[in-house]
């Protein structure tokens, strides 16, 4: 970090409780909701408009989070109805309860229509009925190329699908939106920025008037974000998608207020964009340094990246994240990319 950008300033100490919030602008309320894993919430938005309300993001569709919707329903909502379902992305905390609610609060013409990236809703359904390369015999094959071992893909790619346990039900159609657009949500115009590597096209929301941007995961303040590589595109460089995608934030008002999908919200956009930048370089340098006695399997690099014991959910985000950054040193000229008489792919130092 540079000395002339500032720490980041987090105007709250805490999040709300479960089933409680915090009013962070006129008409913005910040929700949270749980999460059965390692990183155990996300931050959901809601939004005043006339009649009702906006939300972004519907949590993970299990009932815990569904009880506490109902709380929310009643005590933060006031009694008005959810009038707009909008969602960053496709994955399960972010997803999970949009046909629930969608459903919820129906009106005569039908469920509401969910507002998000139609790349996002294809990938969704895709995911969920295990469709083209996203079979799990596919998963657990391009698993076993990248160096897992049988047990290894055993307690990953051949678990189930755990997607659907997320997103029980999914939205048939939605309202696209796309980025660059610009869309009205209580009162105010929000320009839509378009976000890659995480996702297929993650969407974040940036309202020049009141300076606050709805980030999603594509820009947190602790940590670092999934980039991952899956075999439905096998050879493609997301985090070269991931940093080009953060110079978007760079444009935003320097004193911009981060919502972000996980953490505390904060200020400091440049700070926390330069920090990201750095976070990778170092990651490839620590890559390339492990790779420089021999070449290696994208699994064999993961205590590289991930110096902390993985448990069976992490190792899954953590190969394909693996796959991501030597995917990466092979594209820009770093690394050689060969596969083995054992079928395996491994990464070597290109010579000088």
């Amino acid at each position: 970090m540079t000395a002339a950008l500032a720490p980041l300033d987090f105007p709250h100490a805490a999040p709300p409780a479960p089933g409680e919030f915090i009013d962070l602008a006129p008409g913005i309320k910040w929700i949270r909701m749980p999460l059965p894993f390692a990183l155990d919430h996300i931050n959901l938005w809601l939004i005043e408009e006339e009649g009702g309300w906006a939300v972004v993001d519907t949590g993970f569709g299990v009932e815990a989070t569904r009880a506490l919707w109902e709380k929310h329903f009643v005590e933060t909502m006031g009694g008005k109805p959810i009038t707009r379902i909008i969602c960053t992305h496709y994955h399960p905390d972010h997803l999970g309860n949009a046909q629930w609610l969608a459903e919820r609060f129906a009106t005569r013409e039908g469920p509401l229509v969910v507002e998000m990236s139609l790349m996002e809703l294809l990938a969704a359904h895709s995911v969920a009925e295990g469709s083209g390369a996203y079979q799990r015999t596919t998963l657990a094959n391009f698993f076993r190329a990248h160096g897992l071992t049988q047990e290894q893909v055993d307690v990953t790619a051949n678990r189930g699908n755990t997607y659907s346990g997320g997103v029980p039900t999914r939205p048939p159609s939605c309202q696209r939106l796309s980025p660059g657009d610009t869309v009205e949500i209580g009162g105010k115009f929000w320009s839509v920025i378009g976000g890659y590597g995480h996702t297929t096209e993650h969407l974040s929301f940036y309202c020049e008037e009141i300076k606050v941007l709805i980030s999603g995961d594509m820009l947190l303040p602790k940590i670092s974000t999934n980039i991952s590589v899956w075999p439905v595109t096998p050879l493609a460089d997301p985090v070269s998608d991931y940093v080009n995608s953060l110079q978007a934030y760079k444009y935003c008002e320097p004193d911009t207020l981060v919502l972000p999908s996980h953490g505390l919200p904060f200020r400091g956009i440049a700070a926390r964009v330069e920090a990201l930048e750095t976070h990778h370089e170092d990651r490839m340098n620590d890559l390339y340094g492990a790779v420089a006695d021999g070449p290696k399997t994208a699994a064999e690099l993961i205590p590289t990246l991930f110096r902390r014991k993985l448990d069976n959910h992490q190792l899954f985000f953590a190969i394909v994240e693996a796959v991501a950054h030597v995917n990466h040193g092979w594209r820009i000229g770093r690394l050689t990319r060969d596969v083995g008489d054992d079928g395996l792919i491994r990464f070597a130092a290109l010579a000088p």
